[in-house]
């Protein structure tokens, strides 16, 4: 809790008003205030919420990333919650996503944390290590947090070391996406959920051949596309608190698509290049240089946006229960907050209320409640929103169960694969080299 003067405040925060600090810097201090979290905050932990008056004035702080939509639908769910509690208004800060960590982290080091918090699954399993995240468990169990319409993989990736660290704000999948314009002019076959990597690439393959248009892009650098193949080899990204494969798999993987390369089922090393940014808008599949690009499911309507050719989205190849309901980011609330009760309960309201999540629609990924995610489809008049909404459904019914959360060092895993990829894509390495410049560089970041 921290004090305002006025009822509710909302502040944009833009990377310009914050000196980032070095990481190793932020993250010592954020280890200090952690040591110190029980001095500071002892009074909260023994349970303030329960000893106040049930409409004593509350005021929560809360912090999360976005853009100006995502801040004015945020805000509306937020007044609508103050709206039926009177009494529990809010304390607002948003910001681009570029520098938003290095203020939690700021934040939270210095000992002025929010109440509630978005985080992803970059760094959720950090701040659950720190002792900085609520344990949700309790408020689940109780039915004070109900996860009974969620899908059960959904709400199990955010448990860190037995403890829910963070309730989904929403539900995202790997998606194929691909240009139904391109194969219909063509005549080509659409490729499906369940093709094998080898059918996938034969299919693309053909594509290169009859329309000149490279038939997928290279996702050997996509940690997404990397992480479901390891799953289908009875492997995992990370297992405990280290990884999950081994630098043969590495090679085994860049070998896969170093074949497709040279079979010409892939854009050449400059164009796949262009496809590794994770900007939307520069995806292969709508600047028209590949007729497949490896995305998230959800991201089908910004896709759209960019193109004016019909796509259409299937999972990734392989066996589709190597994928699972993944949060797209979380809600967190900070341990030591004196109205944790209150917290939770608006974390509980944004992701089951009727009104609530029928207003923050797919902003941040379907909606975690099932019964809720069909009353948001029925009511969307976006035909690539729609599609996305499908295509998450089919998967449910396949999905498998959640790996664990990304460890410690998983956004440096997550560059260096990239590098070692591209390495691969230019020649400039074989893939043996370039798995075990990956592997050294990854038990560098976990460590």
């Amino acid at each position: 809790m921290h004090p305002a003067t006025s009822p509710t405040t909302s502040t944009s925060v833009g990377r310009s008003q914050n000196t980032p600090l070095p990481r190793r810097r932020l993250l010592r201090g954020l280890l200090a205030a952690t040591v110190a979290a029980p001095l500071l905050f002892g009074a909260a932990a023994c349970g303030d919420d329960e000893a106040a008056e049930p409409n004593a004035p509350v005021k929560l702080s809360i912090f999360w990333w976005g853009g100006d939509a995502r801040a004015k639908l945020t805000e509306d769910a937020l007044a609508l919650y103050t709206q039926k509690h009177p009494n529990v208004t809010f304390e607002k800060t948003w910001q681009a996503n570029q520098g938003y960590f290095d203020k939690l982290a700021t934040l939270t080091a210095g000992g002025n944390p929010p109440d509630l918090f978005q985080i992803d699954d970059n760094y959720l399993a950090e701040y659950a290590a720190r002792n900085t995240t609520l344990d949700l468990t309790s408020y689940q169990k109780s039915g004070k947090l109900d996860t009974s319409t969620f899908p059960k993989s959904l709400w199990q990736y955010g448990v860190v070391d037995g403890k829910l660290a963070g309730l989904a704000a929403g539900e995202n999948t790997q998606g194929l996406v691909y240009n139904k314009t391109l194969l219909a002019k063509h005549n080509l076959p659409e490729p499906t959920t369940g093709m094998s990597w080898e059918q996938h690439i034969a299919w693309a393959q053909e594509v290169s051949a009859r329309t000149g248009v490279p038939g997928t892009q290279d996702p050997s650098a996509d940690y997404k596309a990397f992480w479901v193949w390891l799953r289908q080899q009875g492997k995992d990204l990370y297992k405990g608190k280290d990884l999950g494969f081994t630098a043969e798999d590495v090679t085994a993987w860049f070998d896969l698509w170093k074949g497709a390369r040279d079979r010409k089922a892939t854009p050449t090393a400059d164009v796949i290049h262009e496809g590794n940014s994770s900007d939307v808008t520069k995806q292969l599949v709508v600047t028209g240089k590949s007729a497949t690009s490896w995305v998230w499911a959800n991201q089908m309507p910004d896709l759209k946006k960019n193109t004016k050719d019909e796509l259409g989205v299937i999972a990734y190849p392989g066996d589709p229960s190597a994928q699972w309901a993944r949060a797209s980011m979380y809600w967190s609330v900070f341990k030591g907050s004196k109205n944790r009760d209150v917290a939770v309960d608006v974390i509980n309201f944004l992701a089951n209320d009727r009104e609530a999540v029928t207003l923050l629609g797919t902003d941040r990924g379907l909606p975690s409640n099932l019964d809720l995610r069909q009353v948001v489809s029925d009511g969307t008049t976006d035909p690539a929103m729609k599609q996305s909404i499908a295509v998450e459904a089919e998967l449910t019914q396949k999905f498998g169960e959640s790996p664990q959360v990304p460890i410690k060092g998983h956004s440096t895993v997550k560059s260096e694969l990239v590098k070692a990829a591209e390495s691969a894509q230019y020649g400039r390495a074989t893939p043996a080299q370039a798995a075990a410049q990956f592997l050294e560089a990854c038990k560098g970041a976990i460590a």
